[in-house]
């Protein structure tokens, strides 16, 4: 087994830890104030660095022995995240849900990392964002706002993701549904009495259909975190991918990295489920008409890669009645998402207060129906 990674970040000048400065391509030390740059890949190099994996060699576990990385992480006991922390740190809470976590000494074998998207928000701007998203949530415990305008503290870590590409070549069967209509003679009561009318009824005429389609997908993103719900993974789109930077530790200084818990296997079927969603839409393009049915659809993959990056997300986690809730914050676009608690006291008020203004309409058109007698001023 290879030796385990582990990266620090001395300053030049004190000697302190320097740390990623997000939306810069430096380093910064916040003792000294010395700013260290990131050395930039050459174009080659970056070509090399962001080529995709065969997928094939990736499923048989086969591929390069440079591709390859042991890092020191810790599993984390409540929610299952599995952990790299950054240069000495040895002991410090779980990002995605607060529980106290100590590093392990051992490591972990995983795919590298061939790159990642660095931070673009501070942590000051994307606290501003949660605030604001916090602030737009209905019956939220008013302990939460305060959570956050306390200014607890945000982790920054880089979440792992998977990306796939392949070419598909899909042949169907099916039918075609074509719409007309026919004049109905209907009875219906109107005020009482029967009316005949005429109307046109809605039907479909159906053709068998067959054919094939193809489509090719590039960057197909699948999150590669089990300790995050994937509704959560998945809405904190949209990414920019064009801003992927080869992978360099440096992007990591003070920040934290989880190494992937969905296995490369898990992620591929995932990301077969998301195309074969789009492939059933270019059959039902194909096969036209005004409703379609799908019988088969037999898909060819080739050409298939994939590739392994770290994208970034600034996360808090709150507790309210014993629960943990979490909270992300896209790194690089600030849209938010998470998990919100909500204030029994709240909804009960606001169904209280409902109660009240419907039967105070009650009382004011018709108090009788309330039991209530009229009052004089309604005479």
């Amino acid at each position: 087994m290879p030796p385990v990674t582990e990266h620090r970040w001395p300053c030049d000048q004190c000697g302190a830890q320097l740390r990623f400065a997000p939306g810069q391509t430096s380093l910064i030390c916040d003792h000294c104030g010395h700013v260290q740059a990131i050395p930039q890949a050459g174009e080659r190099k970056r070509a090399r660095a962001l080529a995709e994996h065969d997928l094939a060699a990736g499923l048989r576990d086969d591929l390069p022995v440079s591709a390859i990385e042991t890092v020191q992480t810790s599993t984390c006991t409540s929610c299952g995240a599995r952990i790299e922390f950054s240069g000495a740190t040895h002991a410090t809470e779980c990002p995605f849900c607060a529980s106290p976590v100590v590093v392990d000494s051992g490591g972990a074998r995983l795919i590298k990392p061939q790159a990642l998207v660095p931070f673009v928000l501070t942590e000051d701007e994307a606290r501003k964002a949660m605030i604001a998203w916090m602030g737009s949530l209905w019956f939220a415990p008013s302990t939460l706002l305060e959570y956050a305008r306390k200014g607890r503290r945000m982790n920054g870590i880089y979440v792992p993701f998977w990306t796939f590409d392949a070419a598909t070549r899909s042949s169907y069967t099916g039918m075609r549904g074509d719409a007309y209509y026919e004049t109905q003679t209907v009875t219906v009561r109107v005020n009482g009495r029967n009316e005949t009318r005429t109307e046109q009824v809605r039907k479909i005429r159906w053709y068998p259909a067959s054919g094939r389609v193809a489509r090719d997908f590039d960057d197909v993103l699948v999150l590669g975190s089990a300790s995050l719900p994937r509704r959560l993974g998945n809405e904190l789109t949209p990414w920019d991918l064009g801003r992927l930077e080869p992978y360099s530790p440096d992007y990591l200084a003070g920040f934290s990295a989880e190494g992937y818990t969905i296995a490369l296997a898990d992620a591929d079927a995932q990301s077969k489920a998301v195309m074969a969603q789009v492939i059933e839409q270019d059959v039902r393009r194909d096969i036209g008409g005004d409703e379609q049915r799908i019988t088969s659809v037999d898909t060819d993959f080739s050409d298939e890669t994939f590739k392994h990056i770290l994208l970034p997300v600034w996360m808090a986690a709150y507790k309210y009645n014993g629960k943990s809730y979490r909270f992300l914050v896209n790194g690089q676009t600030g849209e938010v998402q998470g998990e919100r608690p909500w204030s029994v006291w709240k909804i009960g008020f606001a169904v209280l207060l409902g109660a009240a203004i419907v039967l105070g309409a009650i009382y004011l058109n018709d108090p009788s129906i309330l039991g209530l007698p009229h009052p004089d001023w309604m005479n």
